[in-house]
């Protein structure tokens, strides 16, 4: 299949299927969500929506943020992933707001990085989702998925698959086909193992062709096969181990 249809196949299912997929973080406006972004790095999202209700209720704008310290911030986030990096860029994050931005979310991706703990993903995050910047986002999700799917072709780095993605992808799509591919993620194309038995994409899917086609399935019984006479070898010569040095032990005797 060629490069161009697996992406008109890909953007057809999920426009019609996931036409209004958002992030699952909850927030109210960008101030929210930019501190959302940052604590979810290498968290679920279920574990940030469940501190930050307090966190908000504490430091509600960036000007409450940025009159305090890590260690006023550090409780409130003890349970999600990294608490002290991440207390300590939010603490930074407030103060860089308010003194080199009024305390607004600047808009420009670039102007984004430079906020403590804001690398690329984050900020094409908050320029996607709050501003509507023809930006993608590549977290672990995205990037597994589209190579994956095969979306992406040799793409060993989250830029790679960023540039890619924004090569082929439909401008106008490129925002909300960042939660399409993050929600198959995390629900169906599971790191592990995939779920491809409930998976509707699957008759365009590169990985699951590469995994399936009868050459495949051969390859996957013979490795079960070797792999089961190496045990039963293992456990021959571990017996014979055992007797040898039983047979050694009776003749010291």
């Amino acid at each position: 299949m060629l490069k161009a249809e697996r992406y008109r196949h890909f953007v057809e299912y999920f426009s019609k299927n996931q036409p209004e997929a958002e992030t699952e973080l909850h927030y109210s406006n960008s101030y929210e969500l930019l501190v959302a972004v940052i604590l979810s790095a290498q968290c679920t999202d279920k574990r940030i929506n469940q501190v930050t209700p307090a966190l908000f209720k504490r430091f509600p704008d960036a000007q409450a943020l940025a009159a305090a310290d890590a260690d006023e911030i550090f409780p409130y986030i003890r349970s999600v992933s990294y608490p002290n990096n991440k207390a300590k860029h939010l603490a930074g994050m407030g103060k860089m707001l308010i003194g080199y931005f009024n305390g607004e979310v600047p808009s420009d991706i670039n102007e984004l990085q430079k906020l403590p703990g804001v690398g690329r993903k984050t900020a094409n995050v908050i320029a996607s989702v709050v501003f509507d910047a023809p930006a993608i986002a590549v977290d672990t999700h995205v990037f597994r998925v589209a190579n994956r799917i095969g979306l992406t072709i040799r793409a060993t780095t989250p830029l790679a698959v960023e540039k890619q993605l924004v090569e082929h992808l439909p401008q106008n799509t490129l925002a909300i086909a960042h939660h399409w591919l993050i929600l198959h993620g995390r629900y169906i194309c599971v790191a592990r193992t995939p779920k491809c038995e409930i998976c509707p994409l699957t008759w365009f899917c590169k990985y699951y062709a590469q995994h399936n086609t009868e050459t495949a399935l051969l390859k996957a019984e013979a490795a079960k096969i070797r792999k089961v006479k190496e045990a039963k070898k293992r456990k021959s010569l571990n017996a014979i181990s055992k007797e040898l040095a039983k047979r050694s032990v009776d003749k010291d005797i």
